[in-house]
């Protein structure tokens, strides 16, 4: 069943738009919050979430790709819920990894903006890097598990990492956002 169809069923409040979007994106729902939260079961119970707040957000909300729309809400929530989880035993990789972004995005613009920046940013970057970039800020991957899928020594996913980083800071000062 194709996005159009799924959002249809959403539109007519059919309850079959669930096990659709279920189908067609459990799979990426649960990657996304494995990555994130380390735990198959947790990641699951948070896509079951997802699926949740997509039947109360469509309608009213139209979303062009719905593969697009549903990850981040996916990732939202599991990015919450390591928030708490963190905070309730301190540790983990994920807080960490958001301080590696903080240091080059803005804490308070406008998101549409920035999105439209990143975008920009992302499709200007050679494939190998915009994929690695994904993996890491997107996915949550672990800079050892990158090294071990781009066949790079994890010093030098670091550091492309690090550049890239920076290549995002300039790109957004560029566009007057200061960061």
């Amino acid at each position: 069943m194709d996005d159009s169809a799924i959002i249809t069923l959403y539109e007519a409040r059919d309850e079959a738009a669930i096990d659709a979007t279920a189908r067609q994106y459990g799979h990426l729902c649960v990657s996304i919050a494995q990555g994130i939260l380390g735990s198959r079961e947790d990641a699951e119970e948070c896509a079951a979430d997802a699926y949740l707040r997509l039947w109360n957000a469509i309608p009213p909300a139209k979303p062009e790709s719905l593969s697009g729309y549903l990850g981040r809400i996916v990732r939202n929530l599991a990015l919450n819920a390591a928030e708490k989880r963190q905070a309730q035993k301190r540790g983990g990789e994920v807080l960490p990894l958001l301080e590696e972004l903080s240091e080059c995005l803005p804490a308070a613009e406008p998101e549409g903006e920035i999105d439209a920046i990143l975008d920009r940013f992302l499709a200007g970057l050679p494939d190998e890097n915009r994929r690695l970039f994904l993996r890491r800020y997107w996915y949550c991957d672990s800079t050892r598990t990158l090294a071990r899928r781009f066949g790079l020594g994890e010093g030098a996913v670091k550091l492309r990492l690090h550049r890239m980083r920076e290549a995002l800071r300039r790109e957004l000062e560029k566009e007057g956002i200061d960061v």
